[in-house]
């Protein structure tokens, strides 16, 4: 079975566009192939400053991957720092990359030049060390990453390659797949530009954990345009084609088809509200009751660390050996 690898930082709250666009495929895709889905908090130790933030983040997205239908029993989800092999083979991933090509990295150059003024962690230098051993370690056969990610895998490729020519055939070669198309749901005040939690306002992010009247105030109050048809057209027409696409991710039918069944906006936004909030609903049930039962969310967590480690020890050991490092009799 093909060994699939994603991971997410414990950075920001998931909205839904990351649960149409990217999680829901992750949980339809754990029955397809053997899943790895790792919560990376120590990547995110390169934007954080303050103590007593990354671990409730990270509890909190436990709970919401657990919440969406991510299965401990089927699927290995982990937390990062819960699996020192990440750590240990991480700086023998700095050791096999050059600094000329972690300084050709574009998400440096562009996160370094935004942050200019303020600190740059050195660890956002070697972030794509760190990544490789993430991705290696677990012996993947393909990683889906969008394009702003693509690069980190290819590195990777080129560090396993060059410690396999080395030190003889040590890690599987990963292979850049691109994920399974989910709904494109963009901001519901810009319908132009994708959901994002780095948005400049909230009123157009509707998060999971969101109240009910809270979404459907955001859908309301979505932009549209003013000639008043609806079809589906993501170039002339966004805002109305961004309901209609969520309406039809929620409900399992056509954008063309949703769009045929209505001829005001009104509607539209009062059913597409609706729908998330009834696609939502059982998620935020079952998230209270992981929150409210830590010993059991621990319980989940161990178990994919388990899991997990079963499988980082043997390939970390497998490297020591074949580099030659001296063993603890």
């Amino acid at each position: 079975m093909t060994r699939v690898l994603s991971c997410i930082q414990p950075t920001g709250v998931v909205h839904l566009g990351n649960y149409l666009g990217a999680l829901r495929n992750w949980v339809s895709g754990q029955h397809e192939c053997d899943a790895f889905h790792g919560i990376v908090d120590l990547h995110a130790l390169t934007v954080t400053d303050r103590p007593g933030v990354v671990g409730p983040s990270t509890l909190e997205l436990a709970a919401t991957l657990f919440a969406v239908g991510l299965d401990p029993e089927v699927a290995t989800v982990f937390v990062q720092s819960h699996v020192p092999e990440h750590s240990q083979l991480g700086w023998v991933m700095e050791c096999t990359v050059s600094y000329g090509e972690l300084s050709r990295m574009t998400q440096f150059k562009d996160k370094a030049a935004k942050r200019e003024a303020d600190f740059v962690s050195a660890g956002l230098f070697t972030y794509p060390a760190l990544q490789a051993a993430d991705i290696l370690l677990y012996d993947a056969n393909e990683v889906p990453v969008g394009e702003d990610q693509r690069q980190h895998v290819e590195i990777t490729r080129d560090i396993a390659m060059r410690f396999n020519s080395r030190f003889g055939d040590t890690f599987v070669v990963p292979k850049v797949v691109t994920p399974k198309a989910g709904a494109k749901v963009t901001d519901l005040q810009e319908p132009t530009a994708k959901m994002s939690k780095s948005s400049s306002s909230e009123a157009g992010i509707v998060y999971l954990l969101d109240e009910p009247a809270a979404i459907m105030k955001k859908f309301k109050r979505a932009v549209t345009d003013s000639d008043g048809e609806v079809r589906f057209d993501r170039a002339q027409k966004p805002g109305v084609s961004n309901l209609v696409e969520i309406l039809a991710a929620c409900t399992g039918k056509s954008p063309t088809d949703v769009a045929a069944s209505y001829t005001q906006y009104g509607p539209l936004k009062n059913d597409a509200g609706q729908a998330v909030i009834e696609l939502l609903t059982p998620i935020q049930h079952r998230y209270r009751e992981l929150m409210g039962d830590r010993a059991e969310l621990s319980r989940l967590l161990r178990v994919g660390a388990d899991k997990a480690r079963a499988v980082a020890s043997r390939t970390l050991q497998r490297t020591y050996d074949n580099i030659g490092l001296l063993p603890l009799d």
